[in-house]
């Protein structure tokens, strides 16, 4: 099936719609109506009649042989056909891929239905009702995206400023312990997001991260992992706005680091306003300025004869870490690339072949580990000991590189923030939006003046503008990339992309899983919580006690 657009299905406004859909599926609400108590059947016939309605609205073209099965000609549920069901009802059973596995999740959720909500400037996800043979029925998503915009998803989600802080850890834990716990890193995440997806198929109804975390133990979880979307989408811009800052401190030091900080505010603010689709396009240049930021600095090295800074020459390394004390700040470090599985549900979810998803995570992986450990092994090698925070420092206080190079790398640096920090800012403005009782579902079927129109939309202008201030204000409070990006891996990456799924998978299937597959599971579920307190403890340690221990 392919949509009718110009361009074909892989058209780029297709990729930048298959983006703008996964970027803005990750779980930080407060309150999801995915899961909306009902207490009766004519409730959620209500409910859901109005979803229904507002997904009929959409201007989504699908082929004759997707829409036939699940929607009328006006796009409201038109009763049966070929089996399937497109009348809203509440499923007595949730999902049937895994038996008694299903059977215990409905039991846990058997008054929750699924009710797909439309956010601002998103495209509303497709939804259809499938009555099954023994008269069960299920809410399906029906995936859209190919199998080139799910890599082109999954590699923009894991490639960030994360790798320009690799050869600081590769500095810190020597060549062994480095490039062992990077391929640890990369093995054990591409892992737990195949397991994801497991959990997923249990009812093909969930779509969200915080979905597994709701049906595994329950709405306090989901609120918890909330917390935690919202603190590594505030960590990811905070560290985006310091790279920013240090980068162009280094060429035009007569401005302060505080004044360039406050700079990227002011640039910030009004791209905070630009609607979502746009801002989906520019997402692939983030990509390219990460893979720009690699490839230049490996040129550098091998234009460049002697040390420092030369491929040719390589600077002195060392196979063990020279002072053990910073090998826990590598844990970290080198966990930072790999945040993504906040989004991979998601992304797994709106596949057109679900069954292509190991696939898509192969070529990503691939791709992104290479590019990663590239950057690890050609940066330590450029500048040793001397290495800074983030790479593009060391490179750009080189004047012995082309200057075209030097200039190629700082448009690189400053368009990741652009292109980056506005599409994260967006859940956590409609998180504040939604906790000052501003959320689109607030508007919904209520009559409003002219007047609170206005000042409803001056709060939310005010509110964009006051999440882009706390993210320059804690930006200029804690302007140690390094240590950012450390906390960061340590606290939320080895939690969200280790620690997390591996705690859903276990609680949904239990004994169902192979025990030799079990075993495994809780020895990786114990070493990363012990790598992730350590770290986390370490990015707090002041640098004497570090150097001291």
């Amino acid at each position: 099936m392919r949509f009718r657009q110009a361009g074909g299905v892989n058209s780029i406004d297709n990729f930048a719609r298959s983006w703008q859909r996964a970027a803005c599926f990750p779980e930080v609400f407060p309150r999801r109506p995915s899961f909306a108590t009902v207490d009766s059947d004519e409730e959620w016939q209500s409910s859901s009649g109005n979803f229904i309605r507002s997904l009929g609205s959409s201007h989504v073209d699908l082929d004759p042989a997707l829409t036939r099965p699940l929607f009328g000609d006006n796009g409201v549920g038109s009763g049966q056909r070929d089996g399937i069901s497109s009348t809203s009802h509440l499923e007595p059973t949730l999902g049937t891929s895994y038996g008694s596995v299903s059977s215990r999740v409905s039991e846990s959720a058997r008054k929750h239905v699924i009710e797909f909500h439309r956010q601002q400037q998103l495209i509303p996800l497709l939804v259809k009702q499938v009555q099954h043979e023994d008269g069960t029925r299920e809410s399906i998503v029906v995936g859209q995206s190919t199998v080139p915009q799910t890599v082109f998803n999954s590699v923009n989600v894991l490639i960030g400023v994360g790798l320009l802080s690799l050869p600081l850890a590769m500095k810190h834990a020597g060549w062994l312990f480095g490039l062992t716990f990077l391929l640890f890193a990369a093995i054990a995440t591409s892992y737990t997001a195949k397991i994801l997806a497991k959990c997923l198929d249990v009812d093909r109804g969930l779509v969200t991260y915080a979905d597994l975390a709701y049906i595994s133990f329950g709405h306090r979880a989901r609120l918890v992992v909330s917390f935690l979307f919202c603190m590594e989408l505030l960590g990811a811009c905070v560290a985006l706005v310091v790279l920013f800052a240090d980068s162009l401190h280094v060429l035009f030091p007569e401005l302060s680091i505080t004044q360039w900080q406050i700079i990227c505010g002011l640039m910030l603010v009004p791209l905070s306003f630009i609607p979502l689709r746009l801002l989906s396009v520019t997402s692939i240049l983030g990509i390219l300025s990460c893979t720009s930021i690699v490839a230049i600095t490996c040129i550098d090295g091998f234009i460049k004869p002697h040390a420092p800074g030369s491929l040719r020459e390589p600077a002195q390394t060392h196979l063990l870490p020279e002072n053990w004390g910073t090998v826990p700040l590598s844990f970290g470090l080198i966990m930072s690339p790999w945040g993504g599985h906040g989004v991979f549900p998601n992304i797994y979810r709106d596949m057109r072949h679900p069954h292509k998803y190991g696939r898509s995570l192969w070529v990503t992986y691939i791709f992104t580990y290479s590019l990663d450990c590239a950057m690890a092994v050609l940066g330590w090698m450029m500048f040793g000991d001397t290495i800074r925070d983030e790479v593009t420092a060391n490179v750009l206080t080189m004047n012995e590189y082309p200057q075209l190079l030097s200039i190629c790398i700082i448009i690189s640096v400053a368009v990741i923030p652009i292109t980056k920090i506005p599409l994260n800012c967006r859940p956590l403005v409609a998180t504040v939006e939604i906790l000052c009782g501003l959320g689109v579902r607030n508007e919904i079927n209520t009559d409003r003046t002219d007047r609170d129109l206005v000042v409803r939309q001056v709060l939310r202008t005010l509110i964009r503008i006051m999440v882009v201030a706390i993210i320059v204000v804690m930006a200029i409070i804690f302007p140690s990339f390094d240590r950012i990006m450390a906390l960061m891996g340590s606290a939320l990456c080895f939690t969200i992309c280790i620690i997390l799924p591996l705690t859903f998978y276990l609680k949904i299937f239990g004994k169902k899983i192979d025990p030799r597959e079990r075993i495994l599971d809780y020895f990786l579920l114990i070493i990363s919580s012990v790598l992730a307190v350590i770290g986390t403890v370490w990015a707090f340690l002041p640098q004497v006690t570090i150097v001291s221990v």
